[in-house]
């Protein structure tokens, strides 16, 4: 099967093309080098210039090979055998290489120009990160709508009867896609009208995470405690999000004691429980100042708060563990009693 393929081609074409490889790829090694032997002592340059250079020498060097191996083999009769024929046009093995290439070069290119052109154009002008985002993502499904696009017609595919079949498609499969669909719609609703935007803090439940990646069916949410939430775009249309970017983050602590122990001594216990945590723990806010109240009391409890401001909310369930350690020790020391639980036993 192996001398089908390369029967057509001698010798002498097999050492060229090793040696043209072997030349290729140790260009890669040479210019990776320089390029960090350049930018050893400039950190701008390690930042910003660097990456796009190694990127660029790696897709210089993919697309490097696969043009000379059709180059190569561009003597052989099976890279032009006819798998198909669509009115004039016969789809060749070379056809769908040249459409696969079109669609991978638009993608890399485009992944390229967003991350290290357009986000240099967006710090000068002072674009925030979310508008920054939803321009990215309209340049990327652009670009590779059109890229696809040329792809399908160059190997035949009749881009209006593909629309038409996809339209009896959808209507057969419409109701079992329609979360798929309104997943879709939602997520292009994010990106044009930003209710949320990455980066942005909010709220889903009670889990508190900030926002990572703005998909169009899904929404990455990083939290502090449960890792990774991807949330379906519809969530964000349907349900009510609160965003807590610019609220102030506060770790909350709420302690029972004992009905009838002095309610001034432990408010005073607890107030140096919160300036020890304030000493020793990083992240906390110096204003607004920590509140400590007493909220509630019933027959057998009292019930006191303290609030104290944290920088974000990756901190916030640290502080909580630290205070709860440091007022069970403070406690203990004077001898302050929880309220008692009754238990009743059914017979």
């Amino acid at each position: 099967m192996i001398d089908s393929f390369i029967r057509d081609i001698s010798r002498d074409d097999i050492i060229r093309l090793a040696i043209f490889l072997a030349f290729i790829m140790i260009g890669n090694w040479l210019i990776k080098k320089i390029a960090k032997h350049t930018g050893d002592k400039d950190t701008k340059f390690q930042q910003r210039v660097l990456p796009v250079i190694d990127s660029l020498a790696d897709w210089v060097t993919f697309y490097g090979i696969i043009i000379l191996l059709l180059f190569t083999f561009s003597k052989t009769q099976w890279l032009f055998y006819p798998l198909y024929t669509h009115g004039e046009v016969d789809v060749t093995i070379l056809l769908l290489v040249i459409a696969f290439l079109i669609v991978s070069l638009a993608h890399r290119l485009v992944k390229l120009f967003n991350r290290y052109v357009l986000s240099s154009v967006y710090e000068y002008y002072g674009v925030d990160r979310g508008l920054g985002y939803t321009f990215n993502r309209i340049i990327y499904y652009t670009v590779m709508f059109a890229a696809m696009a040329v792809s399908l017609t160059s190997v035949g595919i009749n881009l209006t009867a593909l629309g038409a079949i996809l339209g009896v498609l959808g209507i057969g499969i419409g109701f079992g896609m329609r979360n798929i669909a309104g997943n879709f719609v939602s997520g292009l609703i994010i990106l044009f009208e930003r209710p949320i935007e990455v980066g942005e803090v909010i709220q889903i439940n009670d889990k508190i995470g900030r926002v990572e990646r703005i998909r169009l069916r899904s929404t990455v949410i990083r939290t502090a405690k449960e890792g990774v939430l991807v949330v379906p775009n519809q969530y964000f249309i349907e349900q009510i999000i609160k965003n807590r970017t610019s609220a102030k983050m506060t770790a909350e602590v709420k302690v029972s004691v004992a009905f009838g122990i002095d309610s001034h001594l432990v408010e005073s216990l607890l107030e140096r429980a919160v300036k020890d945590i304030k000493e020793s723990s990083p992240g906390i806010l110096d204003f607004p100042e920590p509140n400590i109240r007493f909220v509630d009391f019933h027959s057998k409890a009292m019930d006191f708060l303290i609030e104290i401001p944290v920088e974000n909310f990756e901190i916030k369930e640290k502080i909580e563990s630290q205070l709860r350690h440091t007022i069970a020790s403070i406690f203990v020391e004077h001898n302050i009693q929880l309220p008692s639980i009754k238990v009743q036993v059914k017979e």
